[in-house]
């Protein structure tokens, strides 16, 4: 037997995936693949190297020690595989890459992602194209973007999304809003006032989380000095980033019982360029980075 030889990298990627993840199905779905054939696969690579890479058991899914080594040779030789790719692209001619980015280039994580891509791939021309708060997935549908930096919730059909870090939100309010010197509010304490809103049409999702999960009346906005404009001439109140500066005569009070809000890099599924594997790689790092 010679195990070697059949250790295909298509392979390799999928017993990575259920390594990391201890699940067939959660594997499988970030494969975008069904279930069957993945389990196929990994009970053939094990015939192969003729060693059990999981222990199975109604508790869950475990890796053996063999599980264990293989996972940590892997990881190092698809990392590498990914690198050959991407530099054989570069290569190849004048390799260019369509980043969206939601209203939001001013993020430290942006800034160290910049950094870091440029040093991995300094002939590769990226091109920003920044969108208003009406597309959370920044032209990616429309093929005006390969790849998004934007927040969630969206409809996610034809795309994948990878968590980046998750801010707290917070109410945005005059400064000299009666609710301003307020240490906490919640989404019940604004019931009676006008907020900003996206137009009709804005994906149900990402208008329903920002409105604080509710049908709200108030202006329309489409970007985000719009929504800053609302409040600040007409006390409308809405839902930002805890962390930002809100700006001069503006404030900002935590809004409790709202999830965080998801940072996260998109793509269109099944999309195999290793420029964007290689985004997807370095945007994770950079992210993990600036959050630790």
């Amino acid at each position: 037997m010679e195990p070697a030889r059949s250790l295909e990298l298509r392979t390799l990627r999928y017993f990575v995936a259920v390594a990391e993840e201890l699940h067939f199905g959660r594997a499988a779905t970030r494969l975008h693949m069904s279930q069957p054939p993945l389990s196929r696969a990994i009970r053939q690579l094990e015939t192969e190297l003729g060693a059990a890479l999981f222990d199975r058991s109604s508790a869950g899914v475990t890796l053996t020690a063999v599980g264990t080594l293989l996972l940590d040779e892997a990881r190092p030789l698809l990392d590498r595989a990914d690198r050959v790719r991407e530099r054989v692209t570069e290569a190849a001619g004048a390799a260019t890459l369509t980043v969206g980015i939601l209203g939001d280039s001013a993020d430290p994580g942006v800034t160290r992602l910049a950094a870091a891509y440029r040093r991995q791939h300094p002939h590769v021309e990226v091109r920003i194209r920044e969108t208003d708060l009406t597309d959370p997935t920044c032209g990616l549908r429309a093929g005006r973007a390969d790849i998004a930096l934007t927040r969630g919730p969206f409809d996610e059909t034809g795309l994948t999304v990878r968590e980046l870090r998750a801010d707290p939100v917070g109410t945005l309010l005059r400064a000299d809003d009666p609710l301003a010197g307020r240490d906490s509010l919640k989404p019940a304490d604004l019931a009676d006032r006008r907020w900003f809103r996206f137009p009709e049409g804005t994906d149900p999702l990402w208008q329903a989380y920002w409105n604080g999960g509710e049908r709200r009346e108030g202006p329309v906005v489409r970007a985000v000095q719009e929504c800053r404009q609302a409040v600040l001439w007409n006390g409308t109140v809405g839902m930002t980033l805890l962390g930002h500066d809100p700006g001069a005569g503006l404030t900002v009070v935590p809004l409790t019982g709202m999830e965080p809000s998801r940072a996260v890099v998109a793509w269109k599924q099944g999309d195999t360029d290793p420029l964007i594997r290689s985004f997807v790689r370095i945007a994770i790092d950079a992210y993990r980075d600036y959050r630790d």
